[in-house]
């Protein structure tokens, strides 16, 4: 081999010794948010998100990429998002907004985790079969619900054991108004 080929040889590997170690690179994981309400409703949601996301140690576009899927207000453009989502092979769902968003990520795929912030109770609406057991690839977080409305009357009266009355506002046209906890009482 001559000397010019050989720094030819050597230059075309450096050309392309970065390209090679980029395609090594294991992809990053793909984080997806479906919602059925608009960009600017979820806007505190996703800065909440996001906090918690580089509290975790995960920067967006460093480690962890966002897609992102809106549905306005057109609760019918769920399940169209929701399977593409499933086809991009997304590493988790999370279905936030409303109801219709969280069925169309469940019923998109049981395979990928799908994690839900819901104000109801879970398990009455059809999400996981029940709070110990969710017998699905569904998980999330709830403000109120039946099963944890005694529990809570339970620990304030820990708290307070000489009170002899206790009470419970709810908004009775919020959706989580169905709680359980008037049976409590």
């Amino acid at each position: 081999m001559r000397r010019r080929e050989f720094i030819a040889f050597v230059g075309c590997v450096a050309l392309a010794w970065p390209l090679v170690a980029r395609a090594e690179q294991p992809a990053m994981p793909v984080i997806a948010f479906l919602s059925g309400e608009s960009f600017i409703t979820s806007d505190a949601t996703m800065r909440a998100f996001y906090q918690g996301l580089n509290q975790g140690g995960f920067i967006e576009g460093r480690n962890v990429t966002t897609e992102y899927r809106f549905a306005e207000g057109d609760n019918d453009r769920l399940p169209a998002m929701a399977a593409d989502l499933v086809r991009r092979g997304v590493a988790v769902i999370l279905a936030l907004g409303n109801r219709p968003a969280i069925f169309a990520a469940k019923a998109a795929t049981t395979t990928i985790p799908i994690v839900f912030l819901f104000s109801g109770d879970r398990v009455a609406v059809g999400f996981v079969a029940s709070l110990n057991r969710p017998g699905s690839n569904l998980t999330g977080v709830t403000t109120l619900n039946t099963e944890v409305g005694a529990k809570r009357f339970e620990l304030l009266h820990e708290l307070l054991p000489t009170a002899t009355a206790m009470a419970f506002l709810v908004n009775p046209k919020s959706p989580a108004a169905d709680s359980g906890l008037a049976k409590v009482a």
